[in-house]
């Protein structure tokens, strides 16, 4: 059975690594796909293979692996981080104090002795100095391109690692040999090798930092459950972790308390706020039977609830799962830097060896020394790491800005088409309605009166879970009429529903049904009209030879629906309403919107072939909807919308899922997109800008003519900054307006 597994990853430093750490993993029988997120320094992988084996190539590609799997295992990565993070920052100060001495020494205070005479001591136990402090806070990058080099590959470690050791070896060179070297080119790069370390060691630092508040969405979600419960076990109350819990237990929830998992009520009232998960402000009243969220928050009231589902299987489980996999999910853009990545460290590594002979064939005197400090700040320059990160920490920073506005994004394709779209198809029932019709009338045929064709059609109804057919039965519990025997029930997709009560047949639902039974509406024309003028959907109520009454049900327009569909057509979106209803009801609706295109009477089939329509027409199409009859449509569409407390079906066949209700969480979600992929050109347009400037710039391409190079510590800090920045620029999507 196909499985997803999560890994965390450690040793990744750049966008070499993530293509290092995927073909391993594509590499092992059974995986379908891999999944490599850099900022969040994990795996996703989807297959059959064991775990075992995934640890296994992981590894043999040089890096270390763990199964990422419950609370625990979130507490011991966040640990684990939280000590890398401290321990980058003793390993900076290391290297920064003394290439700090030895810089100032030399360029400000001009007080460091000769290399010549007894001043050859001071430079000899600098060297020394120097190799101690490139172990102990560069030691990773040595150690991280020999792994790579053993596996035949390179990444930002071995960029690092050439860099300052060639310059500490050349240094020691001169320092032990300086008669083997012209006079100009006796001169040591110790401090250049040191604060390049430093330097990179505090960029990674500040990445670290910046990238825990970029993925701070996902923590939020997940500090919402709360870590106990209170449980009640032969008449006994405790207090026992959720993992001890089991389904069908019965849990107190006091006032102010965050309800611990998903369940149902069983005594008690009270108010609980929902907005973390729905992004809607207003609290929700909750009674007896009412359906109640792990991780929402109750109000002044206290109730007792039956869990229904724990562990994985809860909602707060599946949205946080929901969030990963967006994050963990590569869109079509980034294509381009995987390919420029899987060649980088190579290339630059050619354009270091070119610079060098160049400089050592055609340079000025000192050649030597010209030829190993452009060569060194080549290697020191080119950042892979701002490429590798450019994508996903922008995807990270957006889906998790729209997880706190209460819209689940699924996976990063779905971000960057909802960021081009141009025509919104909207169900009219449950998206631009509430999705909660009412019975406003009854109109009964000669003989019969309105409880008797009532308690017809709620009988008849039971069976249905047809937002209409509930209108009904919530009609005649409120008259309190018994249900009657019904026998040979069947639902009549898009047309109504049938069956047989004492032994007679009859037939319920639309229009087009009683045409279909060849049943006379002639009769019905002037309560027909009513209703259309009124807005109200018509239900027939019919048996085998006449229809014997005509219900007038009626949804509410949902709050904001006007206003939402205004702000989408202020952006320059063309709505289409969808429905099966009868097209006079539909387009009543569809002009107090200002909807000017209605798709009526349309059958559940028939709603795939009007989004397939529009996408000949050359439109990018989104559907929003919230049944189980939609869900071809919103699988058809470019980006399918779930709506609303919508069904399973619909959510799984949906792209993004909105957790509210309300229609502006579709504006909402496509402003998030099209500021996140606006970020993600930014940044991939910065991280290739930067190399290709920074790179000839470093090879020296401006000496000829302006007499300018650059130094190799000049150069680590802004590889340092380059990552900074694009996690910075990131960022920016936490305090975006929506």
């Amino acid at each position: 059975m196909t499985e997803t597994i999560r890994l965390s990853i450690a040793g990744m430093t750049c966008a070499g690594c993530v293509s290092s750490v995927e073909k391993a993993l594509q590499s092992v029988a059974g995986v379908t796909t891999a999944h490599v997120n850099l900022a969040e320094r994990t795996a996703l992988v989807a297959g059959t293979a064991a775990p075992e084996q995934l640890l296994k190539a992981v590894k043999q590609a040089g890096y270390e692996a763990a199964i990422m799997q419950g609370r625990q295992a979130e507490a011991d990565k966040a640990a684990a981080e939280q000590a890398y993070y401290q321990h980058l920052w003793w390993q900076v100060w290391v290297a920064a104090i003394p290439g700090s001495f030895l810089l100032l020494g030399d360029m400000v205070f001009h007080a460091l002795p000769p290399m010549q005479g007894s001043g050859r001591w001071f430079w000899l136990l600098m060297g020394v100095i120097t190799l101690g402090v490139l172990v102990y806070s560069g030691g990773h990058f040595f150690q991280g391109a020999w792994q790579q080099l053993k596996h035949r590959s390179s990444n930002m470690d071995t960029l690092i690692a050439l860099g300052t050791g060639t310059a500490w070896f050349y240094s020691m060179l001169v320092v032990l040999f300086p008669q083997a070297f012209p006079s100009l080119a006796q001169h040591a790069y110790f401090e250049a090798a040191l604060v390049v370390v430093a330097l990179v060691n505090l960029g990674q630092a500040l990445e670290m930092r910046a990238r825990g508040r970029t993925s701070a969405a996902i923590q939020q979600l997940m500090n919402l459950q709360p870590p106990m419960a209170h449980v009640i076990r032969n008449g006994e109350e405790l207090d026992l972790p959720l993992e001890e819990l089991g389904l069908q237990e019965t849990l107190r929830v006091r006032s102010g308390e965050t309800i611990p998992l998903d369940g149902s009520v069983l005594e008690g009232s009270s108010y609980v706020n929902e907005s973390m998960l729905s992004g809607e402000a207003l609290p929700v009243a909750k009674t007896k039977g009412s359906l109640v969220t792990g991780g929402t928050q109750n109000g002044a009231g206290s109730f007792l609830m039956k869990v229904s589902h724990i562990g994985t299987d809860t909602v707060l489980a599946k949205i946080i799962e929901m969030i990963r996999q967006a994050q963990s999910a590569k869109p079509a853009i980034a294509r381009l830097a995987d390919q420029v990545a899987a060649v980088f460290v190579p290339v630059v590594v050619a354009i270091a060896l070119l610079s060098f002979v160049l400089w050592l064939w055609l340079g000025p005197e000192p050649s030597l020394s010209y030829a190993l400090v452009t060569s060194m700040t080549v290697l020191v320059i080119a950042c892979p790491c701002a490429l590798g990160l450019a994508v996903p920490i922008a995807i990270i920073a957006g889906t998790g800005k729209a997880a706190q506005s209460g819209i689940l994004i699924r996976n990063g394709d779905a971000l960057q088409q909802a960021s081009k779209l141009d025509t919104i198809v909207l169900d009219k029932t449950g998206t631009l309605t509430a999705g909660k019709p009412m019975l406003e009338a009854i109109y009964p045929a000669a003989d019969y009166d309105q409880a008797q064709v009532l308690q017809l059609a709620a009988s008849l109804e039971k069976g249905s879970e047809h937002p209409l057919g509930q209108a009904l039965r919530t009609a005649a519990k409120a008259e309190q009429l018994k249900d009657l025997k019904v026998k040979d029930f069947s639902s009549l997709t898009g047309y109504g529903v049938q069956g047989q009560i004492a032994e007679q047949a009859y037939v319920i639902g639309n229009t087009r049904l009683m045409q279909q039974q060849k049943l006379n509406l002639a009769d019905w024309q002037i309560p027909l009209k009513q209703l259309d003028a009124a807005g109200q959907t018509p239900i027939f109520l019919a048996d085998q030879t006449q229809i014997i009454a005509l219900f007038a049900i009626a949804d509410t327009v949902k709050a904001d629906a006007l206003s939402s569909v205004r702000h989408l057509q202020a952006q320059g979106l063309e709505l289409v309403m969808l429905t099966g209803d009868r097209r006079e009801v539909a387009e009543h609706l569809a002009a107090q919107l200002g909807i000017h295109t209605v798709h009526a009477e349309v059958l559940p089939a028939d709603k795939l072939t009007v989004i397939q329509q529009l996408q000949q027409q050359g439109k990018i199409v989104a559907m929003v909807g919230d049944g189980i009859n939609d869900a071809p449509a919103l699988a058809q569409a470019d980006v399918g919308f779930a709506i609303g407390a919508g069904t399973d079906v619909a959510i799984a066949a949906a792209d993004i899922t909105l957790m509210g209700s309300s229609l502006a969480g579709i504006g909402r979600a496509i402003h998030i997109s099209k500021a996140t992929l606006k970020t993600i050109w930014q940044n991939l347009f910065f991280a290739f800008i930067y190399n290709l400037i920074g790179i000839p710039i470093a090879a020296g391409i401006l000496y000829p003519s302006f007499g300018i190079l650059l130094n190799p510590m000049l150069a680590g800090a802004a590889m340092a900054l380059s990552s900074v920045t694009v996690v910075l620029n990131a960022n920016r999507l936490a305090r975006l307006k929506v």
